[in-house]
């Protein structure tokens, strides 16, 4: 039987040139470009990020992911002296720890790398207070693995990790990145991230000061963001497609101030993906807008009736990724690659650190 176009993985292909995909940030946070989609006619207008205010809908509530991206890559070596590089996936809040002789140790899911792979029981030494000892393999290179330290585990990954830069960005992370690649907002006690809410990145605390004095409301969940945040659909029907699952959080503040617009009549404007998903994934979990913790593996795709947004400000996505499968879910496959394709002959900087959108 023939695949319907919506759900052709190849229909959320577009041809974007290595040029366009940006490896540094703005120069300043708020000096994006920022593209102004209508799904009702499919207009299209540039427009400033810094133009942001006079943009959103009246009254909106926008809600924003104020998890904070830790150093998750580090390297260590094993007693062979190979080196080995290791990327945290496990949260740090959701880290539960034991204390044997000093030493803390707790079971966490990670990334490792090496020349030649650790076998179970290899340990690798970071530092002489913080160590690993390797578990078995699982499914895409997943590792189970011991984590072993003395002191704040949040500070040596500060102290000896590398920010896990997309692979996109052909660079080594660098000192900036420690400041750009997170947001301003980001919640030190939200510490777990291997990837920034990108949307996010382009707020400065002048541009949401003016947000908030053109009388719009501003509330904040947590979504950790995984590194299955870039793992592929691999899937030709993207229906047979398996999201991963990540921890999210819905405070019971957040949650009164959307059944306070909602009743209101006023729109949600999610900022990022990350934010969109955390709402949507609550709903289906709960049934109604609620305070939550927990995972949600929930995958939007073209045919899901959205429950909780009404516009979403976002970067722009892979190809056949499961973001711009959601954003074509949210305003249509066809508006958002013509969105892109016009976003590709005006200049516009792709992923990460490139420019934005405003889906209303």
């Amino acid at each position: 039987m023939e695949i319907p176009q919506d759900y052709l993985l190849s229909s959320y292909d577009y041809l974007l040139p290595e040029d366009r995909i940006a490896q540094e940030p703005a120069r300043q946070r708020d000096g994006s470009k920022l593209l102004v989609l209508n799904r009702d006619n499919g207009g299209l207008t540039r427009s400033r990020f810094t133009d942001l205010p006079g943009l959103l809908p009246k009254n909106a509530l926008l809600v924003a992911n104020n998890s904070r991206v830790i150093p998750a890559r580090i390297f260590g070596e094993k007693p062979t002296g190979g080196r080995v590089e290791f990327l945290l996936l496990t949260p740090l809040p959701l880290i539960r720890a034991h204390t044997d002789n000093g030493w803390n140790h707790a079971t966490v899911e990670g990334l490792l790398r090496a020349s030649k792979t650790p076998k179970p029981g290899t340990a690798v030494r970071f530092s002489d207070t913080f160590r690993l000892v390797a578990g078995e393999p699982g499914e895409f290179g997943r590792r189970r693995v011991e984590l072993q330290w003395k002191g704040d585990l949040e500070s040596l990954f500060f102290e000896l990790g590398h920010l896990p830069l997309p692979p996109y960005i052909k660079r080594p992370d660098r000192a900036a990145d420690r400041d750009r690649y997170q947001t301003t907002y980001a919640d030190t006690a939200k510490t777990g991230s291997v990837a920034a809410p990108t949307a996010g990145l382009h707020f400065t605390p002048e541009l949401r000061q003016r947000i908030a004095d053109k009388g719009f409301e501003w509330a904040e969940v947590t979504l950790y963001v995984g590194y299955g945040t870039f793992s592929p659909v691999r899937c030709e029907d993207i229906r047979d497609h398996s999201m991963h699952a990540e921890y999210i959080e819905v405070p019971e503040g957040t949650a009164e101030a959307i059944r306070r617009a909602k009743a209101e009549g006023r729109p949600v404007i999610a900022v990022g993906t990350t934010s969109a998903r955390t709402l949507e994934g609550m709903y289906r979990a709960c049934g109604a807008v609620s305070e939550f913790k927990g995972e949600t593996d929930i995958f939007i795709y073209p045919g899901y009736a959205f429950n909780m947004i009404d516009g979403i400000v976002t970067n722009f996505h892979l190809p056949e990724s499961s973001l711009i499968i959601m954003l074509s879910a949210f305003a249509g496959r066809e508006t958002i690659l013509s969105a892109y394709e016009f976003a590709l002959k005006n200049d516009f900087r792709f992923f990460s650190y490139g420019d934005a959108m405003l889906v209303l």
